[in-house]
């Protein structure tokens, strides 16, 4: 084990773990004690749905067992955060987009907002 901590984010591991729905791979990207803000159509902005430790992790995995693809774009990284769109599909066509911020700690995410519209929500 290196004794030197990552300072620099796995953009690459991102995309991996989210185009391949690999939950081990995203949950590794979180500090331990990460932030997850979602906002949708069910959590408003006034009330978001926020996760913390190891909840990130079951929601990960939640998304990854489901039938649909994903799809990276538009990553912007700069220091201490990234941003970045994701685009998903369901067998039946239902997609969902998600915005992303993330704020990194030692090139791990610390904090995420994930602002999200899916069809017919």
């Amino acid at each position: 084990m290196s004794t030197t901590e990552q300072t620099t984010f796995d953009v690459e591991a991102l995309r991996r773990g989210i185009e391949e729905r690999d939950a081990a791979t995203l949950a590794a990207l979180y500090t331990d004690d990460a932030e997850l803000c979602i906002v949708d159509s069910v959590n408003s902005p006034s009330d978001p749905r926020i996760l913390r430790g190891s909840a990130i992790g079951a929601f990960l995995a939640d998304i990854a067992a489901r039938d649909m693809t994903h799809f990276l774009d538009r990553v912007v990284a700069t220091g201490d955060h990234v941003a970045y769109v994701e685009s998903c599909r369901y067998p039946d066509g239902t997609r969902v987009l998600c915005a992303a911020v993330l704020d990194l700690a030692g090139g791990r995410i610390s904090r995420q907002l994930c602002v999200q519209a899916w069809d017919g929500a």
